[in-house]
């Protein structure tokens, strides 16, 4: 399906007309009426599915029976059957989830043996959710090949009514557009329809790592390919992750701004959501393709060309061109000769593999979320939300030369077998003019050296763990929470503020609904009396209230650098009234290796469903809201100040502008 929408064309027939604001609908959309003899059918089988399942709570494999009764489950409780054919694909996954549930309960798993078409699951850290993906098994494998196979990860185009019935028997029953010889292809359900970002992003590695625990995968010969939205999520994860031994993105998007008009659609963005956009703009990270082999497609009357076209420009910028394959006289789809060229060019690529380990390595980025690439690690930023580089390369048996900018702490770390520096060596960094003794390579070949700045001068040692900074997985922003375990925390005590209780309340069932709906899981939920020791230690709480009706919030309130009274909220000089509600992330006082979230779930909200390069971030680290203007599917109320922490997680004047 086309990830572009009708209302991205009528805009562009009128580009002197004023901005053009989307009218947000329900995605996925409502689905068709259920009979009431079928839903009995169904429901009794799901009963049945159910009563299986809780004896086999203790099986490692109860994940490859759960996602069938998942399945349909959430297509009768959602009501997202949406056509009728559906119910017999419905029918067919109850079958086939009983029938995997009876061999468990015999001792047996013949779908682990089996070559082709497999439909396996596995729990998701971020919610404890089942999640299902597709695996095409050559027939080459056998459960004792000692063989190391290459695993390429698929990316699924877009595609509002992808129930998770409608994506098991696809995957029960279609290869997909690539079979390459030898090769177990990985078909990621990414949570729905987000193009592989956020909980989506996380499938895929969730995905790959369940796939290593069941079959031989060679770490060096990873691929990830995909179109239209799958070309999307190509673009993205190819440029901020360098593990790849080659990357095929067809057609999508690769940015936020040019793709969905900005200048045309809805309200200007605001200067935070504007830096916001680093956090998956491809094109912010193209120099990073020096590490990673691409081959782009599209075709020659395709709209989507738009995603090569400004890549390939991002990309000369950086002194690297980009290779294109093009399907002649072709809109959106692969031209079967386009797919033979493509073939041969990954082949090649995959059959060399990544290398781990490589003597140059040139790595950009822009938030700490992303901050590895190869052996070079960026652990402390001058200032988030501005690009950050470091250009790393062996220029000697003993001499390693680095350039950085906009960088205060790095790691050098190159793993055993590496033996990029002669063992005997007493190595020296020359980084950025400066030469720092390192200690000498380890025996098995691996070295690393930790660099912090003093000042203006490098030095060896790592920053200081117990200091609250920014650092990886604690960085923000708001959304970040979310691609780790969390647990929404209900207030149960009494409303300092009573005038935003109504709000807090609904925006909460918000949260959790469009979790449900977009994310594909069910948020775990959980009274703030209830709320553990265990709870705090393992996961990202997301505290709903104010500091009188949240027990939680009420013990770390005198430690966040904002606070909120009675009378309203207080940040720095800057006084609120009563009205104001209080979102945020901040590492969380009680743990603060976790996050806290205060009043928010995703930041992208209704209107940013119908188009998937319009699911990003729209909050930063914190915001004011005023709670007098209702939410909407644009935002959570009125924002009457928002802005990012600064580098040690502190409020800084102009809140990060």
């Amino acid at each position: 399906m086309r990830i572009l929408l009708p209302f991205i064309f009528a805009a562009a027939l009128c580009a002197q007309a004023p901005p053009v604001r989307p009218v947000p609908r329900p995605v996925p959309p409502e689905g068709v009426a259920v009979p009431a003899d079928v839903r009995t059918e169904l429901q009794t089988g799901l009963d049945r599915l159910g009563k299986s399942i809780e004896g086999l709570k203790q099986n490692p494999l109860m994940a490859d029976v759960l996602v069938f009764h998942k399945a349909v489950r959430f297509a009768l409780d959602g009501n997202e059957f949406f056509n009728a054919n559906e119910f017999e694909k419905a029918r067919g996954i109850l079958k086939e989830g009983q029938t995997r549930a009876d061999a468990l309960a015999h001792g047996d798993a013949p779908w682990t043996k089996q070559t082709g078409l497999v439909v396996r699951g596995y729990i998701s850290k971020i919610d404890g959710s089942v999640q299902p993906y597709g695996l095409v098994i050559p027939p080459t494998w056998f459960p004792a090949s000692a063989h190391r196979f290459r695993l390429d990860a698929w990316f699924h185009g877009r595609g509002e009514t992808l129930s998770e019935v409608n994506f098991i028997a696809d995957r029960m029953r279609n290869p997909g557009e690539f079979q390459p010889p030898n090769t177990i292809v990985l078909h990621l359900y990414g949570r729905y329809c987000n193009a592989n970002k956020f909980a989506g992003e996380v499938d895929l590695f969730e995905a790959m790592d369940d796939v290593k625990k069941h079959y031989s995968i060679d770490e060096n010969r990873l691929l990830v390919r995909g179109f239209s939205m799958g070309g999307a999520s190509v673009w993205h994860l190819a440029t901020h992750y360098g593990i790849w031994a080659a990357a095929a993105p067809g057609a999508g998007f690769a940015e936020t701004r040019e793709f969905t008009h900005v200048a045309r659609e809805g309200p200007k963005p605001t200067w935070y959501e504007e830096k916001l956009w680093h956090l998956y703009d491809a094109t912010d990270y193209a120099g990073n393709l020096y590490q990673v082999p691409v081959v782009a497609y599209n075709g020659d009357k395709d709209p989507q060309r738009e995603a090569a076209d400004i890549m390939e420009r991002y990309m000369a910028e950086e002194g690297l061109r980009l290779s294109r394959v093009w399907g002649p006289d072709t809109a959106h789809r692969y031209h079967p000769d386009s797919k033979i060229v493509i073939s041969r060019l990954i082949d090649a690529n995959a059959d060399r593999g990544s290398t781990p380990f490589p003597r140059r390595v040139k790595f950009t980025t822009w938030t700490l979320a992303y901050n590895r690439m190869k052996w070079v690690t960026v652990d402390a930023m001058g200032r988030e939300w501005e690009r950050a580089r470091v250009d790393a390369e062996v220029t000697g048996d003993h001499t390693v030369t680095v350039q950085t900018s906009n960088v205060t702490a790095l790691t050098l770390d190159m793993g055993p077998g590496a033996n990029l520096l002669d063992v005997e060596s007493k190595p020296v960094v020359a980084i950025d003019g400066q030469k720092v003794s390192a200690p000498g390579p380890m025996t098995d070949r691996s070295w690393t050296v930790q660099l912090r700045k003093n000042g203006s001068q490098w030095e060896a040692g790592a920053p200081d763990e117990k200091e609250l900074r920014k650092r990886h997985g604690l960085q923000g922003p708001i959304d970040d929470a979310f691609m780790d375990s969390f647990i929404m925390v209900r207030p149960t005590g009494t409303p300092l503020a009573p005038s935003t209780a109504a709000w807090c309340s609904a925006e909460r069932e918000h949260a959790i609904r469009e979790w449900r709906r977009q994310l594909r899981g069910e948020a775990r939920v959980k009274d703030d009396s209830a709320v553990t020791d265990a709870d705090i230690a393992a996961s990202n709480l997301v505290l709903w209230g104010d500091p009188g009706s949240n027990r939680i919030l009420a013990k770390i309130a005198g430690k966040l650098p904002i606070k909120w009274t009675a009378e309203g909220i207080v940040a720095d000089s800057q006084r609120y009234p009563a009205n104001s509600a209080l979102v945020m992330i901040y590492p969380n006082p009680l743990n603060p290796k976790k996050y806290v979230v205060l009043n928010s779930g995703h930041t992208f909200r209704e209107v940013d469903n119908l188009n998937n390069a319009r699911q990003v971030a729209r909050l930063p680290d914190f915001a004011i809201i005023d709670t007098s203007v209702p939410p909407d599917g644009y935002a959570p109320g009125k924002v009457v100040e928002a802005g990012f922490f600064g580098e040690k997680w502190e409020l800084i004047a102009g809140n990060g502008k």
